[in-house]
């Protein structure tokens, strides 16, 4: 009996002891969701490459409030305007802290990568996320306010050349949009279109493609094979003599054209000096134009053809591509060089020069 009695007495304790466990737990529940406060409703934002760096704009809201008093999670999110927040995009997170501040380049790029066109403008909805601990828990909306906000692109426009060369060249199958050259224009808005490609036939047939990935829009020749492009009753653009050229194409003036090009490396470095190109061979496998070269110490360039219509130096504007008629180039010691020449991204043209 004294068993049993004991027995009893403990489990009472023990309930006991659950039930004030019990009674000291606190729900936590959410009294206000946060109130986003800047920027403000309808704030028009137009990005350029040259102000990547900069703030672009900080968001701020007030803190979201919890009938107990802890520290929030919060993210900012954007959708396109209108859409109730059906794909929200996640402009950035911060754990207790009531404000969000976004660089050009950071914005841009997370438009690029949800899929907005660049220069052309879009709306935004934009909203608080609230919510409480790692899973998340508790989650509140704050009001909505709606940006317009215009992306750039530094990737330059392009066009593609497609034919019966592919396959010889090196790029895949023949007549394949996805196979085809790119060619690139100087800019966003700019229709000249240049590239160079390599034509690995003795008679070959191309066009031009505003795509790599289907038919629509192709540009070929007139009929007449004097340069000049229509989209309507074209013909197949025409070549003769297998090499690396020069293809130029404006989808403004109509207008196409294209060069032979054997390039070399010339300059008070390379054995011929000034006078005399040192040529370099093209690797159809690496696409670019290579040579071991011994070089003495000091200034050299690209150049096609052993002539100066065409010729590469350096890159003055910054903008990771060698210029046409740029400045001269250099090598600080003489020696035994591996020369790499790169044309195979359009205006985006590149060099190297390695010890050996």
């Amino acid at each position: 009996m004294k068993k049993i009695l004991k027995l009893s007495s403990i489990a009472f304790l023990l309930f006991a002891g659950v039930a004030c466990e019990n009674d000291d737990q606190k729900i936590i529940q959410g009294k206000d969701a946060a109130e986003l406060l800047a920027p403000v409703n309808g704030a028009t934002y137009v990005l350029l490459p040259e102000n990547a760096a900069s703030e672009m704009t900080t968001f701020v809201w007030n803190h979201a409030e919890y009938t107990q008093q802890t520290s929030s999670n919060y993210e900012v999110q954007a959708a396109v305007a209108g859409t109730d927040f059906a794909d929200p995009i996640s402009l950035g997170t911060t754990q207790g802290l009531k404000f969000l501040t976004l660089t050009v380049e950071e914005m841009n790029g997370k438009m690029l990568t949800a899929g907005f066109t660049p220069y052309s403008e879009a709306e935004l909805d934009v909203r608080v996320k609230s919510s409480l601990g790692d899973n998340q828990e508790i989650v509140s909306y704050s009001n909505v306010i709606t940006l317009k906000i215009t992306p750039y692109s530094t990737e330059l426009p392009k066009m593609y050349v497609v034919g019966n060369f592919l396959n010889s060249g090196g790029y895949g199958s023949d007549w394949t949009p996805a196979n085809a050259v790119p060619i690139a224009s100087s800019g966003f808005g700019e229709t000249d279109f240049e590239g160079y490609v390599y034509f690995n036939q003795a008679s070959f047939e191309y066009k031009f493609l505003p795509t790599n990935t289907g038919w629509d829009g192709d540009y070929g020749d007139n009929g007449d094979f004097a340069g000049v492009l229509v989209q309507t009753g074209e013909s197949n653009c025409v070549g003769t003599g297998a090499g690396y050229y020069r293809v130029k194409a404006d989808t403004d003036a109509l207008t196409y054209s294209i060069t032979p090009t054997d390039w070399g490396i010339v300059g008070a470095a390379t054995p011929g000096g000034w006078d005399n190109s040192t040529a370099l061979t093209y690797n159809a496998s690496t696409k670019k134009w290579t040579g071991v070269v011994t070089l003495t110490a000091g200034e050299f360039k690209f150049r096609a053809n052993n002539g100066w219509s065409i010729n590469l130096g350096g890159d003055p504007d910054g903008d990771g591509s060698m210029n046409y008629d740029g400045p001269n180039l250099s090598v600080g010691a003489g020696g035994t060089y591996n020369v790499e020449l790169d044309l195979s991204n359009p205006r985006a043209y590149t060099y190297s020069v390695t010890a050996q």
